[in-house]
């Protein structure tokens, strides 16, 4: 009994330190991100950097979509809705996602009509 208690809290400790240090790896990555891309757009990837990884994982897209360009971040799971944005942040609509999968309706043609791909940001931890 003893045994398995101590092989228990050696395995959380050593979780717990793995933990920490991706964090602080996550934190302190410097990606080389382009120098057009808007200041809100890069605060954005950093408070991704800062939550907990997902899976899958965060991405942040580039595309242009009826003349503009936008930003898109996929779900991160399930029932959740995708977000894209303007190149001020603001969010313009969620063209996927949700129950439906068919997002809120204010981009109904995004997946067709967007063009030039280019990811920016996508977590590698």
């Amino acid at each position: 009994m003893t045994r398995i208690f101590l092989a228990l809290c050696v395995m959380m400790i050593s979780c717990c330190s793995s933990n920490k240090t991706a964090a602080t790896t996550a934190n302190t990555e410097t990606d080389s991100l382009e120098t057009n891309i808007p200041g809100c757009i890069k605060e954005l990837i950093t408070k991704f950097k800062r939550e907990e990884k997902t899976n899958p994982p965060r991405s942040v897209w580039q595309y242009s979509y009826n003349g503009k360009t936008v930003y898109y971040v996929p779900a991160i799971c399930c029932d959740f809705y995708s977000d894209l944005y303007d190149d001020h942040c603001n969010l313009i609509a969620h063209p996927d996602g949700g129950f439906t999968g068919r997002g809120d309706g204010k981009s109904k043609d995004f997946a067709e009509a967007r063009s030039n791909e280019k990811l920016i940001w996508k977590d590698k931890r």
